[in-house]
């Protein structure tokens, strides 16, 4: 598998609205819908409002009780309280490494292994204390699976 040139940014502090999956990563589905209907609600379409996700595990490596992914959307407005269980919280700032991934989901596993495995030993950097997280840039259903853009950030010392 070849990818695009891991790239070194200063990725700047993001206030995001995050749905929190806890549990089963066979559910995610149920928990993007909840997200997806929370966000047209208060109109944070993907259009004006960046999409990320926080990996705090491997859904194929982490028990399913212990699994954990945040749903985020970009936003600098109050979140209010909300029967969807949406609550604001922070994406550090600072440096992180940056793997472009073209396709679809089920290459983005892989991608992640190539930075954290790969990349990182070989780089000279150091891991710094936050998730690996992505930035959904453009997904499905707004195009193709297979031309879906995901940027996947390593936060770096």
């Amino acid at each position: 598998m070849s990818y695009t040139p891991v790239k070194i940014v200063d990725f700047q502090e993001t206030h995001v609205a995050v749905l929190e999956h806890r549990g089963d990563p066979a559910l995610i589905d149920h928990s993007v819908r909840t997200f997806i209907t929370w966000r047209r609600s208060v109109g944070l379409s993907p259009g004006i409002s960046a999409t990320f996700n926080i990996f705090y595990g491997h859904p194929t490596t982490t028990a399913p009780e212990n699994f954990r992914l945040d749903l985020c959307a970009a936003t600098e407005h109050t979140i209010a309280p909300n029967d969807a269980g949406i609550v604001a919280r922070l994406i550090p700032g600072g440096r992180c490494a940056v793997l472009r991934h073209t396709g679809s989901d089920e290459g983005l596993a892989a991608a992640a292994s190539y930075l954290c495995r790969d990349w990182l030993p070989q780089s000279g950097e150091e891991r710094r204390d936050f998730p690996l997280y992505c930035q959904r840039v453009h997904f499905f259903p707004e195009v193709p699976a297979t031309a879906a853009i995901t940027d996947i950030f390593l936060p770096l010392q």
